[in-house]
């Protein structure tokens, strides 16, 4: 199996206020969102490298909640090699390819861990598609739906 060099790990939350949730990320990280949409934000995190997703959920309950994590690669072709690697060790995997979600068109692989944690290997094919009617920012995962990478 070829190695693959991935990008930057990614982690996407669900926030209930997106407006106030990038404020404090501003604050925190030093760096404007990358993209921002209705009830969604990213931020390209350089150093250290991190993609990391807001989600508006605004009936969330409770502290924040994760929503997913990922792993960004370079290529589809590292997307199968994920997927690949997965299944030999067992792993049950579920693609989604050319899928628009978060305003980008993405390759990607899902696996979830023993506790309904999921996780993705995907790529970004193109990034800042327009928000248009009937668009949402990112579905869940575990509803069988896109997740954001």
């Amino acid at each position: 199996m070829t190695d693959v060099i991935a990008l930057k790990p990614h982690i996407s939350i669900n926030v209930r206020n997106i407006e106030k949730s990038i404020a404090f990320y501003r604050s925190m990280l030093g760096i404007e969102p990358s993209k921002v949409r209705t009830g969604y934000a990213k931020f390209d995190v350089q150093n250290p490298p991190l993609n990391l997703a807001l989600n508006e959920v605004p009936t969330l309950a409770g502290p924040g909640a994760l929503s997913h994590l990922g792993i960004q690669v370079g290529s589809t072709e590292d997307v199968l090699t994920y997927r690949e690697r997965w299944e030999s060790a067992g792993l049950i995997t579920r693609d989604e390819m050319k899928t628009d979600c978060c305003y980008a068109t993405q390759d990607k692989t899902w696996v979830h861990d023993p506790d309904g944690n999921e996780w993705e290997a995907f790529v970004v094919l193109q990034d800042n598609l327009p928000e248009t009617a009937g668009a949402s920012a990112c579905c869940s995962p575990a509803a069988g739906k896109s997740a954001c990478g």
